[in-house]
């Protein structure tokens, strides 16, 4: 089977919504019996080659759920090795919800928790929902595969990132695999509203600036399987940020960037090109909120390479090596360059006159994140502005944030 399948809504979309009642009947299971975790990361399950899991409930002797994708099947082991399943299949809800409840029974577990959905209009209680739904197996395996190539690149995609960020895990409430970063800073309070979901889970989901992205199969707003990434708080420039790759839009109806998935599976290099949406949304977030991305970022992990810790690559520019920070001044404009192991960083700035410098743009390539790239070029352009006499205006966020973070460097600023 191709590892990104053709794979499209309107032609399971009742299978879809039927699965997706059905996982939230056991996440609201696992919601139930573990205890909080930040932004509700306790209530979420993991792709898997076989499905979808949860990790261990902490509920009788311990329950884990897998909805084996593959045999299509929903199956639960406990702490004391018993394993109970039942067929997934056409049935109603109802009927779902008195096998799993059955199911978490048999396995010494309490199967109580809340009966109705969240984040579906016109919700329904579980156990009332008598509608017949139909199952696709053929669908939900293209699904499945699909979920599996998503994972691999949004994992590896995870790698980059030494600040705070969640795993990736899928959303029953919204029914999304999705991946999370944070700036490290507190966000605004949350204005809440979303459909059938209390405004204080929403606002402590949203409680510190974060870039996401994610995969919805289809629904609502939009009738076909997407990525999408947006900003909590949305940065002043967010929605007209260029992204890539070509395919990507600002989608006025969900304030979010969208890369259709069949733009992704028809690419050249189908994990490149969603590499590139997830990578341009999240440079959009981060540079026009001011994210410290030399503290919060690193190169791509590979296997068996250890990351180089910090502490080595933080040292004073005299220790670091033969590498310097070069200057090319011109007239108008100018710009710092530093070259590390044959990759080259920079920061562009123009001239103002005689006496003002405009730093209005840094650029530091992955191979030489959190290495503390940026901070040398804009550290050597403040040493410049003290020297000749000049003063310096920061429109580049990445060098506003850093000398904002600097006092020491903030005599040079523009009054």
């Amino acid at each position: 089977m191709n590892k990104w399948p053709q794979f499209d809504y309107l032609s399971w979309r009742e299978t879809c919504s039927a699965l997706h009642l059905y996982l939230q009947i056991a996440g609201k299971y696992r919601l139930a019996h573990t205890p909080w975790l930040n932004h509700s990361w306790h209530a979420t399950f993991y792709v898997t080659p076989n499905g979808l899991a949860s990790s261990p409930i902490p509920d009788g002797p311990g329950i884990e759920i897998l909805f084996d994708l593959r045999e299509h099947k929903v199956v639960g082991t406990c702490g004391d090795g018993r394993r109970k399943s039942f067929d997934l299949g056409p049935m109603t809800v109802a009927e779902f919800h008195a096998l799993f409840v059955q199911l978490i029974t048999q396995l010494g577990g309490t199967p109580t928790f809340n009966g109705s959905p969240n984040e579906v209009p016109y919700p329904v209680p579980f156990a009332e929902d008598d509608r017949d739904r139909p199952y696709d197996r053929e669908a939900v395996q293209r699904f499945h595969q699909a979920l599996i190539a998503v994972d691999r690149v949004f994992n590896r995609f995870r790698t980059s990132f030494l600040g705070k960020s969640s795993p990736v895990h899928l959303f029953w409430g919204s029914f999304d695999l999705a991946l999370t970063r944070f700036s490290g800073r507190r966000a605004p309070l949350h204005p809440g509203g979303v459909p059938a979901l209390p405004d204080d889970v929403a606002q402590e989901a949203y409680d510190r600036e974060v870039s996401s992205v994610g995969f919805w199969p289809g629904g609502g707003s939009i009738d076909y399987p997407a990525f999408y990434a947006y900003a909590y708080p949305a940065p002043g420039g967010y929605r007209a940020a260029s992204v890539r790759p070509d395919a990507a839009f600002w989608h006025e109806g969900l304030s979010e960037f969208i890369l259709p998935y069949d733009a992704v599976r028809s690419a050249a290099d189908p994990d490149e090109a969603l590499m590139a949406f997830l990578v341009s949304t999240y440079e959009a977030a981060a540079d026009l909120g001011g994210w410290d991305r030399d503290l919060l970022e690193c190169a791509h992990g590979a296997p068996r390479q250890v990351r180089r810790p910090d502490a080595e690559t933080a040292r004073p520019a005299a220790t670091t090596g033969d590498e310097t920070v070069e200057r090319e001044d011109g007239a108008s404009k100018g710009r710092y360059r530093l070259v590390i192991d044959g990759v080259e960083a920079e920061m562009t700035y123009s001239r103002a006159g005689d006496g003002l410098i405009i730093i209005d743009h840094t650029e530091v390539p992955a191979a030489l994140r959190g290495r503390k790239v940026g901070e040398r070029l804009v550290r050597q352009a403040i040493e410049d502005a003290r020297r000749d006499g000049t003063v310096i205006m920061p429109l580049c966020p990445f060098a506003k944030a850093q000398i904002e973070r600097h006092p020491e460097w903030q005599d040079v600023l523009r009054p």
